[in-house]
């Protein structure tokens, strides 16, 4: 997403982190370890510039001194690749042009003003995939975004126009075993979206936390 954006980032021993900020609702730094250098971390981001977040990806760094607060707590959760999903009754593809993506856009955005955040830059990523459900009229009413890597398919984004994660999850796991039926799927989840992820078998596997800049004292 940041590359989508023109915004450059760098993996470091540590953690991954952008000096720029990143765009709405992605993070700035995500660790990749545990026990990061909290210090070293924050000096790689751009905290001048308000809304900068950290994904703690263990769940045990303590960023307060450096004027962060706990945005929330999350579970990271995992799903088997041979864990069948049930029947979504929604037809599917894979966003593949511009006007897919924006039709995709404008629907998990709701009206919100935030659907740019999905530029056509992100359809050049090979490891990206816009996973559109479609209602008996083409109407794009559920999605998700996947990311494959070697071992597993990460799992972002995921919205229904009626009835929420419920009626989302359903297609969006049909979709990842017809596309990539060995690997597994993961993510992370808080709250209500937690509870419904493990009602459509994820398990939770650990925690982290999301920090939110919010200035020093």
């Amino acid at each position: 997403m940041s590359r989508s954006h023109g915004v450059a980032s760098e993996f470091g021993e540590q953690a991954w982190a952008a000096p720029a900020r990143t765009p709405l609702y992605y993070p700035d730094s995500v660790t990749l370890i545990p026990g990061a250098d909290p210090a070293a971390l924050v000096s790689r981001i751009d905290t001048a510039v308000p809304g900068a977040s950290v994904k703690d990806s263990f769940a045990d760094l303590d960023l307060t001194e450096a004027g962060f607060q706990v945005l929330f707590d999350a579970q990271w959760v995992h799903r088997p690749a041979n864990k069948a999903a049930g029947p979504s009754g929604l037809s599917w593809d894979v966003a593949g042009d511009t006007d897919a993506l924006r039709d995709w856009a404008l629907a998990w955005d709701e009206g919100n003003g935030n659907a740019d955040l999905f530029r056509p830059e992100l359809l050049d990523d090979p490891a990206d995939f816009v996973l559109a459900g479609h209602s008996a009229d083409g109407r794009v009413i559920a999605g998700a975004v996947a990311s494959r890597s070697d071992q597993v398919v990460g799992i972002s984004n995921v919205f229904a126009l009626d009835g929420g994660p419920d009626a989302a999850w359903p297609f969006v796991l049909d979709a990842v075993h017809s596309l990539f039926p060995t690997l597994p799927v993961v993510g992370y989840e808080h709250g209500d979206d937690l509870a419904a992820a493990v009602r459509h078998g994820f398990e939770p596997v650990g925690p982290l936390r999301i920090w939110t800049h919010v200035g020093q004292d």
